[in-house]
């Protein structure tokens, strides 16, 4: 079983991808975050650095793709290959700060992976806005994070309600998450919970 969490910066992916994974006992695969040599480059200079970025996202999510299918271990993954394909690097591009040529370079690489890739059983996206995003964006105080405009976030949000809307990968399940705090209120972890479980009938 193969259970991904989309959504925009700030939106509670990684947390959630935590706590759902401790309820099933999946296991948890998160966004190279840490360790990703252009993240801080990036945010203080987007048009340098924009393709390497996105080339680094792409093969890092790629392997953890050929991963889950050669372990064949159920997993929780903390956002998907699609959201850097058809949402971070068009709103790049658009925003002046990728290249088309680079773009068209993405675009042909990520088109080769995605016809060795599956999509996941289950997409959980995470829709927030902009007001929430910014607020817990600020509450987990990543410095190369302080640099990102409203005006970032709005685009990235656009693109996401137009994407999840298209979206036929595989089952999806849309949870508002602006007014729940499923890290302090057990309560709302549970009906997310409950609406997973719903979701995964059939799949099994």
């Amino acid at each position: 079983m193969h259970i991904a969490i989309a959504g925009n910066i700030g939106a509670g992916k990684t947390t959630l991808t935590k706590l759902l994974s401790k309820h099933y006992k999946f296991e948890a695969s998160y966004e190279d975050v840490l360790k990703n040599p252009y993240l801080d480059d990036f945010y203080n200079q987007m048009e340098r650095w924009s393709f390497n970025l996105q080339i680094y996202f792409l093969n890092s999510r790629f392997r953890q793709i050929m991963d889950f299918a050669k372990n064949k271990k159920d997993i929780i993954q903390d956002r998907t290959i699609y959201e850097d394909a058809f949402i971070f690097a068009p709103n790049l591009k658009a925003m002046g700060l990728m290249t088309n040529r680079d773009f068209q370079n993405y675009k042909s690489i990520f088109e080769i992976m995605e016809s060795f890739v599956k999509g996941p059983d289950l997409l959980i996206y995470l829709r927030s806005e902009i007001p929430n995003l910014v607020d817990q964006i600020h509450k987990r105080g990543r410095e190369y994070e302080n640099s990102i405009s409203i005006d970032y976030l709005s685009r990235l949000n656009e693109r996401y309600e137009a994407w999840t809307q298209t979206y036929n990968k595989g089952k999806i399940l849309v949870i508002d998450v602006d007014n729940l705090d499923f890290v302090k209120n057990k309560e709302d972890l549970k009906m997310i919970i409950n609406k997973v479980d719903e979701s995964l009938k059939g799949l099994n």
